[in-house]
């Protein structure tokens, strides 16, 4: 007969075979760490643009370069899409590395399942910040975008790890904060994903990676 030891360690393989089946796990601590610093130097890179004014308001907007205003619109959207294509190489990177040493295939059911559920806000939400750039309301987009993101983690969160959903949490509520205080808002993006993101992905190196 099975000790309570070994019956319990039956429950935890059992359980942990279940996760790996219905979740995807092999999120990497340091892709959160590497996001968040490119957010830091692309929050860095929109401010030197703007010239270190307030963002968010075109008539007040002026740069080093003496760009016009166009031009400033299209150099802050390549410092986001930079941001974002960076992140998102680094997050698949590392996380097919985590998951080829742990010996689990990356593409899975699982794995469709979590993109299918963080992309579709992510995306619906993506295209309504890009109306909104267009038109030049750059403050409702730095909050809007933290909003969105943090709501598409939230709704991912049930396909992945449990901490995802608290960093989402914490994006949804930099940017309540973006939308209430618009002449601050790139530093809240700079917390929301650069600060959040190297601090989540620090604790989950430490928690799991390690």
């Amino acid at each position: 007969m099975a000790t309570k030891n070994e019956q319990l360690e039956n429950l935890n393989e059992i359980r942990s075979l279940m996760e790996r089946s219905t979740r995807f796990i092999s999120l990497s601590g340091l892709s959160g760490i590497f996001a968040g610093i490119f957010a830091l130097i692309g929050a860095v890179i929109a401010w030197w643009i703007l010239g270190f004014k307030a963002p968010g308001y075109p008539e007040g907007i002026t740069s080093i370069s003496d760009l016009s205003y166009k031009q400033l619109m299209w150099y802050l959207f390549m410092d986001a899409t930079i941001v974002l294509l960076l992140a998102l190489g680094t997050s698949y990177y590392f996380s097919h590395r985590k998951a080829q040493k742990e010996g689990v295939p990356f593409w899975s059911k699982s794995t469709r399942r979590l993109l299918a559920n963080l992309f579709i806000p992510l995306t619906a939400g993506g295209i309504f910040c890009l109306i909104l750039f267009i038109n030049g309301n750059v403050s409702i987009v730095i909050s809007l975008s933290m909003i969105f993101y943090g709501l598409a983690l939230y709704n991912a969160s049930n396909f992945t790890l449990n901490e995802v959903r608290y960093l989402g949490l914490a994006n949804i509520i930099c940017g309540i904060f973006a939308l209430l205080f618009p002449a601050i808002g790139l530093i809240f993006w700079a917390i929301g994903f650069g600060i959040f993101h190297i601090a989540y992905g620090s604790f989950m190196h430490l928690k799991y990676d390690k």
